[in-house]
């Protein structure tokens, strides 16, 4: 009987002296910090955010929202996010949100983008919007929709008249992503005035209504005309049409598709000089403005 007692207790000595039964080893940490460096991004207002994503298995993982202060820094810049999402992350995609967003997932609106190379993501606007390096534009001055030749100087047309009439195709740009449009503008009195958005660079914009009444020539098929707009009616307040444009300036601006504001997005690839001598039915070049936002995303 004594012997049948020990052996449970002879059991119970070699499994508390057994070394292989050590304590648990203290756990790693469960987060690790995304830190990013990132300038040049503009203020969404209230209505907008921006939202980081980590891509894991192909998958979005969000790191946080941010918005932008008034002294151009980001409101914050450190993120922290489950330890093995960041330590498997591929690539890091940055998003505009809406402020009040019920969609888990990332907008189609990216706004940049870098692949992870060790610890670091070189993140850039051009590695999600498109190779800009070859952009190009020309604009002439005139005013077709009033049907005759008077105003000239109160409208602006992005083509090309090189070899005369039919006019040729003037804005050379990227194919733009999901969740973006291009968008004209023309700077009369130190105030941007739309000349309307588009995707098609050889087709006729969105926006009519600052123009008259006649149809403008239809040199492209089902794509109409080239984008542009003359200022003959429905003047915004502040100005006066018809008006001379010469001495403004000319500008393409890429918008996030729904907008956040009435006004140009910091994203400006083409802008050009409108001469104070200009004069109507001449080429006029722009110049290309890649200033975009950039900088790096870092994991430890």
């Amino acid at each position: 009987m004594k012997k049948t007692l020990l052996l449970p207790v002879i059991a119970l000595m070699l499994i508390t002296i057994n070394p292989s039964c050590k304590k648990d080893e203290p756990a790693g940490p469960t987060t690790k910090d995304i830190t990013l460096n990132v300038t040049g991004l503009p203020d969404l207002g209230s209505d907008y955010m921006y939202e980081g994503w980590l891509i894991v298995g192909g998958m979005p993982v969000s790191t946080g929202r941010f918005s932008i202060t008034s002294s151009g820094a980001l409101s914050q810049s450190t993120f922290a996010v489950d330890a093995d999402k960041v330590d498997n992350a591929t690539k890091f995609v940055l998003t505009i949100e809406p402020a009040n967003d019920s969609d888990p997932g990332p907008a189609a609106t990216h706004v940049l983008s870098g692949d992870f190379s060790g610890n670091t993501a070189s993140v850039s606007v051009m590695a999600e919007l498109g190779d800009f390096s070859s952009a190009s534009g020309t604009y002439i001055l005139a005013t077709p929709t009033n049907g005759m030749p008077s105003n000239e100087n109160s409208g602006i047309w992005f083509l090309d008249i090189t070899n005369g009439l039919p006019p040729a195709q003037g804005l050379f740009l990227p194919t733009l992503p999901a969740g973006w449009k291009y968008e004209g503008w023309v700077v009369i009195n130190g105030t941007p005035v739309t000349t309307g958005k588009f995707t098609n660079p050889k087709a006729t914009d969105e926006f009519d209504g600052y123009s008259d009444s006649m149809p403008l020539p239809d040199v492209n098929g089902a794509d109409g005309f080239y984008p542009g707009e003359d200022f003959l009616l429905n003047a915004p307040a502040g100005l006066t049409f018809p008006t001379d444009i010469a001495g403004g300036k000319a500008v393409i601006s890429i918008e996030p598709e729904p907008d956040n504001s009435p006004m140009p997005f910091a994203f400006k690839p083409l802008v050009g000089d409108i001469p104070a001598n200009a004069t109507d039915h001449v080429n006029y070049d722009m110049a290309q403005n890649l200033n975009f936002a950039s900088g790096t995303v870092t994991r430890p």
